[in-house]
């Protein structure tokens, strides 16, 4: 089985929309776990609507931790709220991931709504340098797929980092237990550009930039440097 994990918080405009993808693929055996922190909005009802199970969350590493919990699966797929998935997703990337005997996982970016310069930028800085460099330096964000016992061993994601715990789970499966990591090529996620539009796009991009080079250099970012706020690009279409 594959258990589906989205930490959320207000979600309501976009919630429906990834369910609503996960729904059309041509796969039933998984789970859909959402793990939200106390949403105000419709958020829940919506997963309700969807069949989904709810577990109490909170920032996005918790509500990760706090969703593999009650996971049943032995595959772990961490989704942001903001996500749709391509027609034939699971089937792709699980065929993949088997082939290639990955034990952690992630995929290329597609913004939404596509506009040409903001995705050639996308693919230049983020995507082809994740492809060029899982080997060594794996990267893991937005969707993340993982063996429930990898995910176990590692203790799953550190809930005292503020920014790109993600990305610091895979290189601890990397450094732990030399997990074979990868960018899943046959199939990627569409995600929204809400926190590049809200944020403006140099200020996000050198955001992103300067917490990778915190990593590399320095380690997993602990403190609020960065100052995220989870729910900050709610109701941003």
């Amino acid at each position: 089985m594959l258990s589906i994990i989205i930490p959320t918080l207000n979600e309501t405009d976009y919630l429906s929309k990834l369910l609503t993808s996960i729904r059309k693929q041509d796969f039933e055996s998984c789970e859909i776990i959402i793990a939200d922190a106390l949403s105000k909005d419709q958020t829940l009802t919506i997963a309700r609507q969807y069949n989904c199970q709810i577990v109490e969350g909170g920032l996005p590493a918790k509500g990760r931790n706090e969703g593999a919990r009650t996971a049943k699966g032995e595959l772990l797929l961490f989704l942001d709220a903001d996500v749709i998935l391509p027609d034939s997703f699971f089937k792709k990337t699980l065929e993949e991931f088997e082939k290639r005997s990955l034990d952690l996982a992630s995929f290329v970016l597609f913004f939404l709504p596509h506009k040409r310069l903001s995705q050639f930028f996308v693919n230049i800085f983020y995507n082809r340098f994740i492809v060029l460099s899982e080997k060594f330096l794996p990267h893991a964000a937005v969707g993340v797929l993982i063996k429930k016992d990898l995910f176990d061993k590692v203790g799953g994601f550190d809930e005292n980092i503020k920014l790109a715990e993600d990305h610091y789970l895979a290189r601890r499966a990397k450094k732990a237990t030399n997990a074979r990591c990868g960018i899943i090529r046959s199939t990627k996620i569409f995600v929204s550009d809400r926190r590049f539009r809200q944020d403006g796009w140099l200020k996000t991009f050198l955001k992103y930039f300067l917490c990778e080079l915190h990593l590399i250099f320095f380690g997993p970012v602990k403190s609020d440097i960065f100052k995220y706020r989870f729910g900050h690009y709610k109701n941003k279409n």
